[in-house]
């Protein structure tokens, strides 16, 4: 089980977007993650004419590192840290470090 996923509100805690915050939205296997509007990067596109695409400057999302993120805790407004712990059915569930708030419902 990881402790950001898809879909998570982030905050970004180092680099040159500090202070932002976005939506995973992908988890790459190398412990990297990509972020909504967070570390753009302009790419030099060649056009493709068979497939109907254009050429250009594009900008687009680049990997950021995991440990330069924190799950955004909504009650603190701020971002958290994360633990895992084990309920009374048997699952296994994130909450949050500061109030131990459960992430996942």
């Amino acid at each position: 089980m990881q402790r950001i996923r898809k879909g998570d509100d982030v905050v970004v805690i180092a680099g040159k977007d500090k202070g932002r915050r976005g939506t995973v939205l992908r988890v790459l296997s190398n412990g990297k993650l990509l972020v909504q509007n967070i570390n753009m990067v302009k790419k030099h596109q060649r056009g493709n004419p068979q497939a109907g695409e254009q050429g250009g400057i594009i900008e687009r999302e680049a990997p950021i590192q995991a440990s330069n993120v924190m799950l955004y805790n909504p009650a603190t407004g701020k971002g958290d840290r994360v633990g895992y712990r084990v309920l009374e059915d048997d699952r296994k569930v994130r909450f949050f470090k500061s109030n131990n708030e459960v992430v996942d419902a």
